[in-house]
């Protein structure tokens, strides 16, 4: 006789790596490939460094931000149909990766199935907690999200359009 025993089957849930995920769309880069891929940097060192050229912070809170931005950004490409905002300082980060337009296209194609994502922002920001709901809907899509970043900002989110077709 065979006795088969029913206990619970753990799997364990991998977090998604955010400097992972950028650097895996290096291989998207087509633009001015000379500026972003001949220094040798990877897309998530050149990102930091452009952060701590132009704000003033420490090379943690840049990758805290940075991280947190890439989470946010694939997020929002990855689930178009889900409204997701962002507070002002991970919002830093996700400017940065908009404004480097050759990483922004890699970005595009690697996680928004080569779709251009707009950035379609009102000027209120808006103060409905969206930015506490999207921390809680990264979380449950297998990010491991910096809880202080988007704490700080909590009901205070960005002031993208819901209502733009593919805008963040």
């Amino acid at each position: 006789m065979t006795v088969a025993l029913d206990r619970p089957v753990r799997t364990r849930t991998r977090t998604r790596d955010p400097e992972e995920l950028l650097n895996t769309a290096q291989s998207h880069v087509r633009h001015l490939t000379i500026n972003v891929l001949d220094s040798g940097m990877t897309l998530w060192d050149r990102e930091i460094a452009l952060l701590l050229r132009d704000h003033t912070m420490v090379r943690d809170m840049a990758e805290r931000i940075l991280g947190n931005a890439v989470m946010y950004t694939i997020g929002c490409m990855e689930h178009p149909e889900v409204h997701l905002g962002v507070g002002k300082l991970v919002d830093i980060g996700v400017h940065q990766l908009i404004l480097d337009t050759p990483v922004w296209w890699a970005l595009c194609d690697a996680y928004n199935e080569g779709r251009y994502k707009h950035h379609a922002p009102f000027i209120a920001r808006r103060r409905d907690g969206l930015c506490l709901r999207t921390a809680d809907f990264l979380k449950s899509v297998g990010f491991d999200i910096d809880e202080e970043l988007w704490a700080i900002d909590g009901t205070d989110c960005s002031p993208c359009d819901n209502k733009v077709p593919d805008s963040h």
